[in-house]
């Protein structure tokens, strides 16, 4: 039966390691989607780091936009994380024109985000269909004020309405705070 359980929370909070223990909780053996593109040498250890945690129960797909394209049917699997994954959207998309005013710079900005978030929802319809349970792990950016910079406060609004979306189509949503698992949605 399919279930998709999202789990968020600010940096460190403990939001890996509890969707890892949630997923081994299932039973079987349990698959790690791993978005992450592999930005410098410091990003590098955090993976190999999560991986070691991780270790040997545990099947591994690297993949950094198309989900839908692996047959999960039957897994529990997590993914790890929409963050990662939102970013591999927005900066392949990313245009930064210098033409025209700020009012026309601005429209442009929002139609672009508005397409980039369609694709990625297009991209969970295609992936979610399958049945499995799905712990979707994401970082809840937008609690502590707003960005200074254009870039940061694009990146903070896409991903603040797929957390949303992602919300929505939730059977479960637990929001991590210092470790503690605190359930918002049941």
């Amino acid at each position: 039966m399919k279930r998709i359980i999202l789990i968020t929370g600010g940096e460190r909070s403990g939001k890996s390691t509890y969707a890892e223990k949630r997923a081994l909780q299932e039973g079987g053996r349990p698959l790690y989607m791993a978005t992450a593109r592999i930005w410098d040498e410091e990003f590098r250890q955090r993976v190999l780091m999560h991986r070691a945690r991780r270790g040997e129960q545990w099947d591994c797909i690297e993949e950094e936009k198309h989900l839908s394209r692996h047959d999960i049917t039957g897994r529990t699997v997590v993914i790890d994380c929409v963050t990662l994954w939102c970013t591999n959207f927005f900066f392949d998309r990313r245009t930064d024109s210098t033409d025209g005013n700020e009012t026309e710079k601005a429209k442009l900005e929002r139609v672009r985000l508005a397409s980039v978030l369609q694709e990625m929802k297009d991209e969970l319809e295609r992936f979610t269909v399958q049945d499995a349970t799905y712990i979707f792990v994401t970082n809840e950016i937008g609690m502590g004020g707003v960005p200074p910079h254009p870039v940061q406060r694009q990146f903070t609004d896409l991903l603040g309405w797929l957390n949303q979306h992602l919300a929505a189509l939730a059977d479960e949503v637990v929001l991590m705070v210092s470790g503690i698992p605190v359930i918002i949605k049941k």
